[in-house]
């Protein structure tokens, strides 16, 4: 298919960040938690504005706990998180995506999604077109009345990224929300997910331990050691988007997820 003017510039503007001062830097961060356990020390990582950026690692690595720090879900206990000229998290709109859907059994999928607007204290007759919007985005506008026990894994997935959407973040966290889908349904989330990213422009922290998924997704990737985690690596995945299913079956991708799977067994050898 032709790439038209428009086409080639949003590759471009996806391939590069906006600006070379990072939205969120994180400079030798510990972790300790109460029971002893070190998930992570002096990790560093700068993450940009309107990047896609993938934490690579083993599981336990502390990913996910990195992810809860950006997000203010808990602090760490040595280093610094710094955001772009002096915001703290509360500034901005970050929305995180769990493993798991975590949706209410006993709501529609409707008022799964209205949730974060309600909590807000937003009328929902005011925000249902905000509502049917988010649902539209990721396939599941007709689906708006049914509950989760009537839903596909895939679909609470979809529930769950268009919750966190609505609220149109400024950061948009996932900590491996695709890890227990089976092959074809990742895949198709994958494309998903993709599609929304270069529609909305946000800036994207995805948390997987498929190397396989982060070339997929990422234009860099960072690669973590074993507990407790700290940056191993840093590899950029000069790919154009979009990637369609061509780029899974290229020459380029096999070898950009050998050189990534390198960068992992190097980072897990003692």
């Amino acid at each position: 298919m032709p790439i038209d003017a428009e086409d080639q510039t949003r590759q471009q503007d996806m391939r590069a960040p906006v600006t070379s001062a990072p939205l969120v830097r994180l400079e030798h961060v510990d972790k300790t938690f109460a029971n002893g356990t070190e998930a992570i020390r002096g990790f560093d990582l700068s993450l940009f504005e309107r990047e896609f950026l993938s934490l690579l690692g083993p599981s336990g690595c502390g990913k996910s706990t990195v992810l809860r720090l950006i997000a203010g879900l808990a602090a760490p206990t040595g280093g610094t998180i710094m955001w772009r000229e002096g915001a703290k998290s509360n500034d901005r709109r970050i929305a995180l995506v769990f493993q798991e859907p975590t949706l209410m059994p006993w709501a529609t999928a409707f008022d799964n999604v209205y949730l974060p607007l309600r909590l807000e204290g937003l009328p929902k007759r005011r925000v249902a077109s905000r509502v049917e919007t988010a649902l539209g985005l990721v396939g599941l506008d007709d689906v708006a009345g049914a509950y989760p026990r009537e839903l596909s894994g895939g679909m609470k997935m979809r529930v769950s990224i268009a919750r966190a959407v609505i609220t149109e973040p400024d950061l948009l966290l996932l900590d491996e929300p695709f890890a227990a889908l089976d092959e074809i349904t990742r895949f198709r989330l994958n494309d998903d997910l993709l599609a929304l990213w270069q529609d909305k422009r946000w800036t994207v922290l995805f948390v997987t331990h498929s190397v396989f998924e982060s070339v997929y997704l990422s234009n860099r990737i960072v690669v973590m050691t074993e507990r407790p985690g700290r940056t191993a690596a840093e590899i950029p995945i000069d790919a154009p988007y979009p990637r369609r299913d061509g780029f899974r079956n290229s020459a380029a991708y096999g070898e950009r997820c050998r050189a990534v799977s390198a960068a992992l067994q190097r980072a897990m050898t003692p």
